[in-house]
C-alpha cells in the first residue's frame, strides 16, 4: 500500500508541473503540444474551451478502448494521470506568463517543465493517457513500434495546428516537444546511471583487484572463450559512475596496453556503492 501511495503521490505531482507549465508557458505565449495535450490547445486556440474538460473528454473514449491492453495496475494509475492533468490545466488557468520578445526561450521553458512533469509521472508507473493509449493499441494490433506512433502522432498534431498557429510557432512547438523528450528520457534514468564496462585481458584478475583496491568498486569475473582461437579467458565485468571512466580506462591501458574494452550507458544502478554503503545503508547524495 505504501508503494502505490508513493507512485500515487509522485503521479499528482508530476502532473501538478505538467499543467502548470502548458498553461505559464505554452498557452501563454501561443505554443501548441504533442498529442492530445496538443489537441486540448488547439481547441483553446480556436473555441477558448478549458483545455482541463476538454482533455478529460477526448481521454475517456481512449480509456475504455485500452482498459484491456494497459492493464488493471496501469489503468488506475493512467486514470490518476489523466484526471490530475485535466485538473491542474484547469487550475492553473489563469497562471499564465507571456514572453512576447523571445519564443525561444518559452519553447525551452515549456520543454523543461513539460518533460519534467511527465518524466515524473512515466517514472512511477503512471502516464498521462493519449497518445501512449493510443500507441499501445496500435502496438498490440498491428505490431507498430510505440516509440515510432506516438512521434507520427505527434508530428500530425503539431502538423494540424498549422491550421491555427503560422510556421514560426510551429517551428517552436516542434523544439519544446524534443527538449521535452530528452528530459523525460533524464529524469526516468535518475540519479545513479553509470557506465558499464566489460574487459577483456589476459591480466584481468590483476585490473580487478586495482579496481578493488584503488577505486573502492565492485568487479565480477566471468568465464568467456575466444571464438577465433578457443583458448579460456577472463571476461572483467564492472560498473562505474560517469566521472570515474578516465580514470579506470587509464588504469587498465596501464596494467594491458592491449585490453579490449567495452563501454555501454547504465540508465540506473542499484546496490552497494551507489544507492547503498557498505554495510547496506541507503546513500545520501
Amino acid at each position: 500500500m505504501k508503494f502505490h501511495i508513493r507512485n500515487i503521490l509522485a503521479i499528482i505531482f508530476g502532473s501538478a508541473i505538467m499543467g502548470f507549465g502548458i498553461n505559464y508557458f505554452n498557452i501563454a505565449n501561443r505554443l501548441s503540444e504533442g498529442g492530445i495535450t496538443g489537441i486540448t490547445l488547439l481547441l483553446k486556440y480556436i473555441f477558448n474551451w478549458d483545455p482541463g474538460v476538454t482533455n478529460l473528454i477526448l481521454n475517456i473514449p481512449l480509456l475504455i478502448l485500452g482498459w484491456r491492453t494497459l492493464g488493471r495496475q496501469s489503468l488506475v494509475y493512467t486514470i490518476i494521470g489523466t484526471l490530475s492533468v485535466s485538473f491542474f490545466l484547469s487550475l492553473f488557468g489563469s497562471f499564465r506568463h507571456p514572453i512576447p520578445n523571445d519564443t525561444l526561450l518559452a519553447a525551452l521553458y515549456a520543454g523543461v517543465t513539460v518533460g519534467v512533469g511527465l518524466g515524473i509521472v512515466f517514472r512511477f508507473g503512471g502516464t498521462t493517457g493519449g497518445s501512449d493509449i493510443i500507441a499501445r493499441l496500435f502496438n498490440k494490433y498491428f505490431g507498430w513500434g510505440i516509440g515510432r506512433t506516438m512521434f507520427m502522432f505527434d508530428f500530425v498534431v503539431i502538423g494540424i495546428s498549422l491550421y491555427y498557429l503560422n510556421l514560426n510557432l510551429a517551428m517552436y512547438t516542434l523544439v519544446a516537444v524534443f527538449l521535452a523528450a530528452r528530459v523525460i528520457d533524464f529524469v526516468q534514468e535518475g540519479a545513479y546511471a553509470g557506465k558499464a564496462i566489460m574487459i577483456i585481458s589476459e591480466h584481468a584478475v590483476e585490473i580487478s583487484q586495482k579496481i578493488m583496491e584503488e577505486m573502492g568498486r565492485g568487479a565480477t569475473l566471468l568465464k568467456g572463450r575466444g571464438g577465433y582461437t578457443g583458448i579460456d579467458k577472463e571476461v572483467l565485468y564492472c560498473v562505474v559512475s560517469r566521472n570515474e571512466i578516465v580514470r579506470l580506462k587509464n588504469m587498465v591501458h596501464e596494467t594491458d596496453p592491449y585490453a579490449f574494452i567495452i563501454i555501454n550507458d547504465v540508465h540506473e544502478v542499484f546496490g552497494e556503492g551507489f544507492t547503498l554503503d557498505g554495510n547496506k545503508n541507503p546513500l545520501v547524495k
